[in-house]
């Protein structure tokens, strides 16, 4: 809804704000472009369905926060909305509830006369007479030419501390001065086309100045633009001395202007987890003071903690353990906590079945006999719900993995907030895991290699490259370096998604990878492929019928016989990062491997197909079983 009229000007889906376009965002509607508000804007009066409780993201989001000073949460909260926002568009529902939204750009051009002017100006006046037809809200100039409509200029100014501003059009077009003739003149921007960057000139009509945009383009360009204000137009605040980044021209919507910092979990049953995490939560302050496996005993002895019988004591010491050296210990990265929660949910998959839920039910499924030298175990997920959080975001540089120090979080409300934006989904899944054995020996194996040397050293390279302006005295350039397993893991994970996507129709955007794959004290080698989206492609059964064994046998067979060529060969089976190349994929690409970036967790890195089968060249010994390969 518009923050000044109050008025709906679209609809977006709630998984749409967690990773699209959320706080702090653009968003496109049809005429013009909004920003999405801070929390501290948001109104849930008279909703009433909006808790998410999923206690293990709860309590990582708090770890994750903690590594910023910020204060605790104590709800995950969905997006505002009511029923009856399209049955009555009149209604409180849909007026009075919803996200709220500010027009941003908030720079106008009319697309008559190219009069350039504040939204706030007297120049535009903002038109929605159809309250069922949010989608045709614009803003029209009145000019000479009847009322046409008048568009946002896409220019804006970002740096990576995370700050959004308009671009100083009347400073710049006066090269930092002011007009000599007016305060506050008209201006124009005419659009001259072209194929090479941008040709946009800025006229002032009062007296006759121009400049074209182009001049702010590149490193050169970035002299001639002012020093960045520190704003954050999604909390209305600024910084009060400035910003010591220099802003970047950008113009509005480009993919690298914003990008979410999340947290997922799935829920999970009873004894592996979930339990376990509400039991810290709700009484942490008389858990923290255990020191000892005696003392949780004594306590569970007590009638005023009876509670505790119903958990197994180890579990529980191991927990509290953990949580108190989180606490006390260095605050975590957001990849650092997500990988935390990997854990339970490795437990749940490959341990005893459990008890069916509502969220969690799993069936044991035979691993045919032809893959038994390959998989040591194969699951249906027939229930799981995942929730996820945002709790931040950054702008220019994403939130990766590989280099989580390099990014700037901005926060999602000025003040201290006790909730941030939450959504979940339900769906379906396969698990499987890789032959424990099969995996230990090809690791021992490959792990000198010379290829998987090559991914090392350009996984360093990348680390450079990517915070050559920031290095510090104790920048390791390999940290966080997955391993060969998960190269393996992950390049199996995709093979079998498009295969999937490719027979037996489902759209691989439909569906996401988990990689379990551990580290070198606690390996893993499982994959979890399940639907990811909130429509009825991910609950029908479709994807976990495909673990039978008939069927899961021809998918391996097909998807292993895909990995040993590719349309684009040669190029793409000899490619291999060697210095000064730092790009993390081998023989992978578009045509064979690669897949959409919300079904990748890893934004299609470290995949490589000379792992998983043998190449045209290629010499050194592969994951895959000679039984399996064509």
């Amino acid at each position: 809804m518009s923050s000044n009229l109050n008025r709906r000007v679209g609809a977006v889906r709630p998984s749409h704000l967690m990773f699209t376009a959320g706080i702090g965002s653009l968003v496109d509607m049809p005429n013009f472009s909004v920003l999405v508000r801070g929390l501290d804007s948001w109104n849930y009066s008279g909703v009433t369905d909006y808790d998410i409780d999923e206690p293990r993201l709860r309590a990582a989001v708090n770890r994750s926060l903690q590594r910023y000073g910020r204060g605790q949460i104590d709800q995950l909260r969905a997006a505002p909305w009511l029923e009856g926002g399209d049955t009555d568009p009149r209604g409180f529902a849909a007026q009075g509830v919803g996200v709220p939204v500010a027009p941003f750009p908030q720079w106008l051009r009319c697309t008559a006369c190219n009069i350039l002017a504040a939204v706030d100006s007297d120049e535009f006046a903002f038109v929605n007479t159809n309250p069922r037809a949010p989608h045709e809200a614009r803003f029209v100039h009145d000019c000479k030419r009847g009322k046409p409509l008048a568009v946002a200029a896409r220019f804006t100014l970002v740096c990576t501390n995370g700050h959004l501003d308009e671009f100083p059009y009347t400073a710049y077009v006066h090269h930092g001065r002011p007009c000599g003739r007016m305060p506050r003149p008209k201006l124009r921007m005419k659009d001259h086309g072209g194929n090479q960057a941008a040709n946009v000139t800025i006229e002032c009509v009062a007296c006759g100045g121009k400049r074209n945009i182009r001049e702010a383009m590149g490193e050169k360009g970035r002299r001639k633009l002012p020093q960045c204000r520190g704003r954050h137009p999604h909390l209305g605040t600024y910084e009060p001395n400035g910003c010591d980044r220099d802003p970047v021209l950008m113009v509005a919507g480009a993919s690298n202007q914003w990008f979410p910092l999340t947290l997922s979990a799935l829920a999970l049953p009873k004894g592996q987890g979930g339990d376990i995490d509400k039991l810290l939560e709700d009484h942490w302050p008389e858990l923290r003071t255990i020191t000892d496996r005696g003392q949780l005993d004594f306590m569970a002895g007590l009638p005023a903690y009876g509670f505790l019988k119903e958990f197994d004591a180890d579990a529980v010491f191991a927990a509290v353990v953990a949580r108190k050296q989180g606490s006390e210990g260095p605050a975590p990265s957001a990849p650092e906590v997500q990988a935390d929660l990997f854990g339970p949910e490795w437990d749940a998959l490959s341990g005893p079945v459990p008890t069916p839920s509502d969220d969690f039910a799993l069936r044991q499924v035979a691993v045919p006999a032809h893959l038994g030298d390959f998989f040591s175990d194969l699951r249906q997920v027939e229930r799981l719900r995942e929730a996820r959080a945002l709790i931040g975001f950054t702008r220019l540089d994403a939130p990766d993995p590989e280099s989580p120090e390099i990014a700037t979080r901005v926060e999602l409300s000025r003040g201290r907030q006790r909730w941030v934006p939450a959504s979940e989904v339900r769906g379906e899944g396969i698990f499987l895991r890789l032959r424990d054995d099969l995996m230990a020996d090809w690791v021992a194996r490959m792990e000198k290699s010379p290829q998987m040397e090559a991914h090392r050293e350009a996984y360093g390279r990348f680390r450079v490259n990517r915070k050559s302006d920031r290095m510090t005295s104790d920048f390791d350039p390999h940290q966080g370096w997955p391993g060969p397993r998960y190269i393996a893991l992950h390049t199996l994970s995709h093979l079998l998604i498009r295969t999937i996507a490719l027979e037996c129709g489902y759209n691989s955007a439909s569906l996401a990878e988990r990689i379990y794959a551990g580290d070198d004290q606690n390996p893993r080698t499982g994959i979890l492929i399940y639907t990811a989206v909130p429509d009825s492609e991910g609950t029908l059964g479709g994807l976990v019928s495909l673990a039978e064994e008939r069927e899961f046998e021809r998918i391996v067979r097909r998807a292993l016989a895909d990995a040993g060529h590719c349309s684009a060969d040669p190029l793409c089976s000899e490619r291999l990062p060697h210095d000064p190349e730092d790009y993390l994929h081998g023989a992978a690409c578009h045509v064979c491997l690669f897949v959409s970036e919300t079904t990748c967790e890893r934004g299609n890195r470290f995949l490589d197909r000379r792992f998983l089968a043998p190449l045209s060249g290629e010499k050194e010994p592969v994951l895959t079983p000679t039984g399996l390969l064509p």
